[in-house]
């Protein structure tokens, strides 16, 4: 099991009591618990049905720890609600793109994306499952309104643990990328997909 599993199972413990700790919003919602562990039969199930490998490190943390809740935003969602998605071509105009969900796995085209946590309204988290980003969380839209990003953190259980310090240091979530239009007045968004330097 990897280290980082009992790190993070530890800050999340601490996390409802710490008295610096920065509203997360959403948090009152999943409440910084963590749903049932997902079966390494069910994933693997999973990942059979949308022809698909789950990032490792996000696929342990879902066997290892949990299965849905504490989270950025509204939290994690369950692996049964999450839906594939790619992303859409870059307008001629140099707007936003947008990300597009196909129902069945095999109409998808180009590298394939996991949305893993609710933001609300059309935002979305998600997680590179092929492609150049396998295993990078991206946050964006599903109708193209603002530009995506991508997040720094090399794999999902550093992009976690960020998000729990970051809460711990009373930072909120625009200090781990993660500012959504539907929540804030403006957002720091590039002009182009970029790995955004976050510490």
């Amino acid at each position: 099991m990897d280290s980082r599993i009992s790190r993070i199972r530890s800050k999340l413990a601490k996390a409802p009591y710490q008295a610096q700790r920065s509203h997360s919003m959403g948090a009152e919602r999943h409440q910084f618990r963590v749903g049932p562990r997902v079966g390494s039969a069910q994933a693997d199930t999973f990942e059979g049905e949308h022809h698909i490998a789950l990032p490792s490190a996000y696929r342990e943390f879902l066997v290892e720890l949990g299965g849905s809740g504490a989270g950025p935003f509204y939290g994690l969602l369950p692996l049964e609600d999450c839906r594939l998605f790619t992303m859409d071509r870059q307008p001629p105009d140099g707007t936003p793109r947008g990300f597009h969900h196909v129902d069945h796995p095999d109409a998808l085209q180009g590298d394939r994306f996991l949305h893993i946590v609710e933001m609300g309204c059309t935002d979305l988290c998600l997680i590179g499952v092929t492609g150049p980003l396998t295993g990078r969380v991206v946050a964006g839209n599903a109708d193209g309104f603002w530009h995506a990003n991508v997040s720094s953190a090399q794999d999902f259980l550093s992009w976690y643990e960020r998000w729990l310090n970051h809460m711990r240091d009373g930072k909120d979530n625009p200090a781990l990328g993660l500012t959504s239009p539907s929540t804030a007045a403006s957002a720091p968004w590039g002009p182009r997909i970029t790995a955004r330097r976050t510490r």
